[in-house]
């Protein structure tokens, strides 16, 4: 179906997120071996995805991100000093937020902000562009660098999409880790380091930036695979999102970054280490 939202853009939305002929399109190999692709489909979860999608998909945005935390995965979320986020009823200002869960979380941070603001976004890895009926709420870019053509363009298509979104007023999320949080050698599950790109981005936006911390993380098969091969661990990603079923996911809130104090840091390096330690910070609050 066609979406237009009430800037105007307009968004195809489709039932599926994945489907035999997309798989076929990317990988001609599998054109001949349906029952083979439908094996895939279902050991991946890709089937179960596809289904909660179609039943969601004709309310797109914000409104999708709603139905999935409150009616399909009846998720509880707890949400530390909360009243922040009322403090920008208009105005533009960011998030940014650590990654532990690598999509969920995406979709909880647009359902959370998007309860204060429908005019929010939230730019992801362009993968969960799949997701049609969140395209109206995602800013989607290549976080690897990549050179492939394609993904360059949809990149640049998305930094100047967050700019402009940004200095027309509206409000913006950023996951500066640009990939899911990953087990570390002592142990702990943390985001690599923050993409000097999107802090470089931030601090010539010049507004607040509002520190969003998800507690908790994904499963440690899900992490374990992470330290085999990035690889496999994405192609668990469906699953960890529907082990969310029923479960509470905690955020809290942090006191927003001024301009002032921004434009305090020497460089890139000292606002990012700044924007992360006050992101953080947060995972004392129990």
């Amino acid at each position: 179906m066609e979406y237009t939202d009430e800037y105007g853009k307009t968004y195809q939305i489709r039932p599926e997120v994945l489907t035999q002929d997309d798989v076929c399109r990317m990988v001609p190999w599998f054109c001949n071996k349906p029952k083979l692709v439908k094996s895939i489909f279902k050991f991946l979860k890709i089937d179960q995805v596809n289904a909660v999608h179609a039943r969601w998909h004709a309310t797109p945005g914000i409104p999708f991100s709603h139905a999935l935390v409150e009616k399909e995965f009846k998720v509880r979320v707890r949400v530390d000093h909360e009243e922040i986020l009322s403090r920008f009823p208009t105005g533009a200002f960011i998030t940014v937020s650590n990654h532990p869960l690598g999509a969920f979380d995406g979709i909880v941070l647009l359902h959370e902000v998007g309860t204060f603001r429908q005019d929010y976004q939230v730019m992801v890895n362009m993968f969960l562009n799949n997701l049609s009926a969140m395209r109206p709420g995602f800013i989607a870019v290549d976080p690897s660098g990549s050179d492939d053509p394609e993904k360059k363009k949809m990149t640049l298509q998305g930094i100047r999409e967050a700019i402009q979104h940004v200095r027309a007023g509206h409000p913006l999320g950023f996951f500066p880790a640009g990939a899911v949080s990953k087990l570390k050698w002592d142990l702990h599950i943390r985001d690599r380091r923050w993409q000097p790109s999107i802090i470089k981005l931030i601090s010539q936006l010049r507004v607040p930036v509002v520190p969003i911390y998800f507690h908790g993380h994904n499963s440690v098969f899900f992490n374990i695979l992470g330290v085999i091969n990035w690889r496999l661990r994405t192609l668990r990603l469906p699953a960890e999102v529907f082990r969310m079923r029923g479960r509470m996911i905690h955020l809290s809130v942090g006191e927003p970054i001024t301009v002032e104090e921004q434009k305090a840091c020497a460089d890139v390096d000292a606002l990012g280490a700044l924007l992360r330690e006050r992101t953080y910070q947060l995972a004392k609050i129990k």
